[in-house]
C-alpha cells in the first residue's frame, strides 16, 4: 500500500515562492509516475505537473516557466514542487498523487493561499 504525505503548504503574497514535497513509502514506489494536482473551491481537481519514474516531466500550461515538480529516489523517494512567481488563481489544495498502471493513490491534501 502506498502512502503519501505533503508538506509545505500556506499562505504567500502575490510573486511569492513556496515548495511543496509529498514522502512516498510502500510497495516499489520508484516504479510509480508521480505528480501533483490542484482543486480550487468550487472547481474540478486538474493536473498540475507529472514526472515519470525515469524523470521525465509535463506540466499544464498555465504553470509552465513558474512551476518546478523533481523527485529524489534515494531511501524514501520524495517528490518537490516548487513554486515560483505566485498567483492569486493558484490558490487551491494541492495534492500529490502516485500513479501505475490503474492504481492512483492520493495523499491528504495541502492548502496554498496567494494572497496580499
Amino acid at each position: 500500500q502506498v502512502q503519501l504525505v505533503e508538506s509545505g503548504g500556506g499562505l504567500v503574497q502575490p510573486g511569492g515562492s513556496l515548495r511543496l514535497s509529498c514522502a512516498a513509502s510502500g510497495g516499489n514506489i520508484n516504479v510509480y509516475n508521480l505528480g501533483w494536482y490542484r482543486q480550487a473551491p468550487g472547481k474540478q481537481r486538474e493536473l498540475v505537473a507529472t514526472i515519470t519514474s525515469g524523470g521525465r516531466t509535463n506540466y499544464v500550461d498555465s504553470v509552465k516557466g513558474r512551476f518546478t515538480i523533481s523527485r529524489d529516489n534515494a531511501k524514501n523517494t520524495v517528490v518537490y514542487l516548487q513554486m515560483n512567481s505566485l498567483k492569486s488563481e493558484d490558490t487551491a489544495v494541492y495534492y500529490c498523487n502516485a500513479a501505475l498502471g490503474i492504481k492512483h493513490y492520493w495523499g491528504q491534501g495541502t492548502q496554498v493561499s496567494v494572497s496580499s
